[in-house]
């Protein structure tokens, strides 16, 4: 069985194909017989395409960015063709699996997709206004290219945090306000799902029996409360921009500010900008929102740098004890994402603070490059784990277990 992923962002588009045996899923990731990436933010007008196969085959190469959809439609003919071909023709693929950003209060699982699917995701782009076009173009992109035979998957980053309780989705607003859709919604679903499943394996526990804070810290960082396998709480909102301090993104912030930005005569695309593309690391530096180039300007002496670094810790300490209260206690403490997984002095600092009730850090096996791995002490009554997220691969499990459910109907 292959099946293709596609996942979008909204300068980037990763996309991989795996080859696997129906009758058994493997416990650990495979690898992809090909993997891709096109990055649009290289030069303006030129998006630059990289590919490289399970056999040591890789292209670069740079394309003119005319068509976003056209370029995708390119980067797939590397499948069949040139040196990095890895299938002979377009019926070996069984399944294509999208990473979709906004499912809105309408979908709360992964879900097939028809007409009426990719109508709700256009929809659904007035809430994710950058991604969900950007996924639906992919969508699109391999119906152009396979035609609609081939079953098309949409996994939704909202999905897991679907089951999460009233009064964790709810703004205190006046009720209409969530009569219209403005709740919590929560992001990232796809990769903190992953990394649960993959703690309660590396425990040896049902994930069920597992009370869990996941870490997903990037460029966009965000927390989940995890109880009985189900996201209960999380941190982005009604949209990405909310909860934790992130590389351009502003997180939580007193609503006045906006209110006050108005009055001085900013527009709503000028305050858009500020707090998605302004504030976070980047703003607070003015270096960048970089947390390798953060470590750098702090080590040469830089203020700025060394106070955005501290109020980062600071946020990421309240939200997680917060997310702690939420599940009355916690099993495991999971770090995940680029700077979740290789910022061993953020996950000392931010760890300090819960020692308090016996959480405790292996230092050394911190500063080794973890990777899947307790690095909490023998002692520590709180397990500390780092783990790879690997949301191209739980998209294609979502792929796998619903074509089987399809099927056995």
């Amino acid at each position: 069985m292959k099946i293709l992923v596609l996942n979008a962002g909204s300068s980037s588009q990763k996309s991989c194909l795996y080859a696997l045996k129906e009758e058994a899923l493997p416990v650990q990731p495979p690898s992809p017989l090909w993997e891709a990436q096109i990055d649009w933010t290289h030069h303006e007008g030129v998006a630059e395409l990289k590919v490289k196969t399970i056999h040591g085959a890789i292209l670069k190469e740079e394309l003119k960015a005319e068509s976003r959809q056209e370029t995708v439609e390119y980067m797939l003919q590397t499948l069949w063709q040139g040196e990095t071909k890895v299938i002979d023709n377009l019926a070996e693929i069984d399944c294509v699996g999208h990473r979709v950003v906004h499912g809105g209060d309408k979908y709360h699982e992964s879900t097939l997709i028809s007409q009426e699917v990719k109508d709700a995701i256009a929809n659904f782009a007035k809430f994710a206004p950058v991604h969900n076009p950007a996924n639906l173009q992919g969508i699109e992109a391999i119906e152009n290219i396979l035609g609609e035979k081939v079953p098309q998957i949409a996994v939704f980053d909202t999905a897991f945090h679907a089951k999460m309780p009233e009064e964790a989705i709810v703004y205190p607003l006046p009720y209409e306000f969530y009569q219209h859709g403005i709740r919590r919604y929560g992001f990232h679903g796809i990769s903190h799902q992953y990394v649960s499943q993959r703690a309660a394996q590396l425990l040896g526990k049902d994930l069920t029996s597992l009370k869990l804070v996941t870490c997903h810290l990037g460029n966009g960082c965000s927390l989940a409360a995890v109880k009985n396998g189900h996201s209960i709480d999380t941190t982005m909102g009604f949209t990405p921009t909310a909860g934790l301090m992130m590389g351009t993104r502003s997180g939580d912030i007193d609503p006045g500010i906006i209110i006050d930005l108005l009055r001085r005569g900013h527009t709503g695309e000028q305050i858009d900008d500020i707090f998605n593309r302004r504030s976070g690391f980047l703003g607070l530096s003015g270096v960048s929102a970089d947390m390798r180039l953060i470590e750098q300007a702090i080590a040469q002496g830089n203020a700025r740098a060394k106070l955005a670094y501290d109020v980062y810790v600071h946020i990421l300490r309240s939200f997680i004890g917060a997310m702690i209260a939420t599940l009355s206690g916690i099993d495991a403490l999971v770090f995940t994402a680029g700077v979740g997984e290789n910022a061993a002095d953020l996950r000392a600092d931010v760890c300090e603070s819960f020692e308090f009730f016996g959480l405790k850090i292996d230092v050394e096996k911190n500063n080794h490059k973890p990777v899947d791995r307790d690095i909490s002490t023998p002692d520590s009554s709180v397990k500390i784990l780092v783990i790879h997220t690997q949301e191209d691969w739980a998209i294609a499990q979502e792929c796998i277990r619903l074509t089987q459910l399809v099927t056995s109907h």
